[in-house]
């Protein structure tokens, strides 16, 4: 499901980037990123992706990223380590609607060395962040 599609677009405030290769939402705490079908999610498109971040919220954020999956694409599994470097993303979930986008997201798990966690459903990952930070936790 789409984010502008589910319960959480009327009840949460964010700020919606589009760019050539998918659609960014940039809420309070979180991010949800919807990439466009084929695309392949390269660094260079992920500095893009940081650039506008840092721009709407400064340079000492913290942030939690929600992949929301509803096509199918590819990325690098080593952008998860390079975004590092930036400090701003806190967690990750994915939420993957297919056998196959499981499949995908346990590989990209296994070579990026970062926790990821893995989400059946927007609304899951959604509530998922939004817990941890009301909690305060680090996982």
């Amino acid at each position: 499901m789409k984010f502008e599609n589910s319960t959480y677009c009327n009840s949460i405030s964010y700020y919606k980037q589009e760019m050539p290769f998918g659609n960014f939402y940039f809420c309070e705490k979180f991010i949800i990123a919807e990439l466009h079908a084929g695309v392949h999610f390269d660094w260079s498109k992920l500095e893009l992706v940081i650039k506008e971040i840092i721009e709407f919220y400064g340079n000492d954020v913290k942030l939690d990223f929600i992949s929301n999956r509803i096509n199918s694409y590819s990325i690098d599994p080593h952008n998860w380590i390079k975004i590092e470097t930036y400090n701003i993303i806190e967690k990750r979930a994915i939420v993957y609607y297919s056998k196959i986008m499981y499949m995908n997201a346990s590989l990209e798990k296994r070579f990026s060395k970062v926790k990821i966690h893995p989400c059946l459903s927007l609304d899951e990952a959604i509530e998922w962040v939004q817990h941890l930070k009301k909690l305060n936790l680090k996982n």
